[in-house]
């Protein structure tokens, strides 16, 4: 397994502490490492960079995830090929590549022939940052990866050319009659900066933040999965919206102040049990574009579709595909544009979605999905264990 992961000359802790409480980002990681060494090009470990052996002639499967937090990575390995047969462990058709793009919380399974003269070929993992203005450490774990082209292109070409196998014996089961369609807004947002005695990093002497449809999600007092289970009320409310309560043109080049502050609120979408479900993820151009990897617990999904710019719901779902899409869990919507996904409510219980991007999350970009139970006792949530300890 290769583990991508950010890491700081300082506790991780303090590090979340100190933009929870500035309203801004986080600060730039000190480095990249892989398997938990950033490599020589940084002047700390020379004598430890992650060395993997392989035999010439050999296959080998690369079970890599993407632990960082914060970035989106391009990873390759100097004059092999990758060859992508899995995504969030399901299944995918064969792709080749001599790169992939990663997102915070994706697992990508890729198979390496050694089939290079046999020598020293180096690894190397950096950050993908499609936000304008956006700090970001842009250092290289191992070495360097140059490729021709904008970051972009290359991004979005990898991560829409998956497909899932759907053969004999995996089929790709896409809901085709949808029960219930969404469309949810995922933007980067603002809010007046009223604590006292703290520095604001947003623009004009704001705190950043973030939402779905206009709402900042707010972590209740009490876990939603307990208060729902035992029907506490005061808690939660059920009003996430199924369409973006503010319309406007999205991913416009300018936009106004006003359209930047969100409502504050814990909303849930409450969806009946066996439910097909469709949801379309509309990026904006709100403060910052920028590419957001959506993450949905509980389920996993079918891209059916993407696009640039605003969807729209006559043309765009002609070109969906309906016949070999892939099974994910997380999907990076990109920058002013649109992902549309689809899954059978078919797991009772609470489930949380949000962006993988730590600080979009701890922002606001986050909802929950309530699935109720079924008719017959399989399709039911199941009784907390004897032995839970209390929250």
């Amino acid at each position: 397994m290769l583990r991508i992961r950010e890491w700081w000359k300082d506790n991780v802790t303090r590090v979340l502490e100190e933009f929870l409480e500035n309203g801004g980002q986080p600060r730039d990681s000190d480095a990249y490492t892989i398997n938990g060494q950033p490599g020589d090009l940084y002047p700390c470990s020379k004598r430890g960079t992650f060395k993997m052996k392989v035999k010439h002639g050999k296959t080998y499967l690369l079970r890599i995830i993407n632990a960082d937090m914060n970035e989106i990575l391009f990873f390759g390995v100097s004059k092999h090929n990758l060859t992508v047969v899995g995504t969030d462990a399901s299944y995918t058709k064969p792709l080749t590549r001599n790169y992939i793009a990663i997102s915070p919380g994706q697992t990508m399974d890729c198979i390496l022939h050694a089939n290079q003269e046999p020598n020293h070929y180096y690894m190397a993992a950096r950050a993908y940052v499609s936000g304008v203005g956006v700090d970001f450490d842009n250092t290289t774990t191992t070495a360097i990866l140059q490729y021709k082209g904008h970051n972009f292109n290359y991004r979005i070409n990898f991560s829409f050319s998956v497909k899932s196998l759907n053969s004999k014996y995996h089929p790709a089961s896409v809901p085709l009659d949808v029960s219930t369609r969404l469309v949810s807004t995922v933007s980067i947002n603002t809010f007046p900066c009223t604590r006292r005695n703290s520095t604001c990093e947003g623009p004009n002497g704001t705190r950043l933040a973030a939402s779905m449809n206009n709402i900042s999600f707010v972590n209740p007092s009490i876990d939603i999965l307990e208060t729902y289970y035992y029907r506490i009320s005061g808690v939660y409310g059920r009003g996430f919206p199924s369409f973006p309560p503010l319309e406007f043109n999205y991913t416009a080049d300018f936009l106004p102040l006003e359209l930047e502050i969100p409502k504050k609120g814990t909303q849930v979408k409450v969806l009946k049990y066996n439910s097909s479900v469709e949801m379309v993820l509309q990026g904006t151009n709100l403060v910052a574009g920028i590419d957001h990897p959506m993450h949905l617990h509980g389920f996993s999904f079918y891209v059916v579709g993407w696009g640039f710019g605003n969807f729209d719901e006559d043309k765009d779902p002609l070109n969906y595909n309906l016949v070999d899409p892939p099974l994910r869990n997380t999907i990076a919507v990109p920058i002013n544009g649109w992902t549309a996904i689809r899954f059978k409510a078919n797991n009772p219980g609470v489930w949380f979605m949000h962006c993988h991007f730590e600080r979009h999350l701890t922002w606001g970009m986050d909802t929950v999905f309530i699935v109720r139970n079924g008719k017959h006792p399989e399709e039911r949530l199941l009784p907390p264990p004897p032995d839970m300890p209390p929250c």
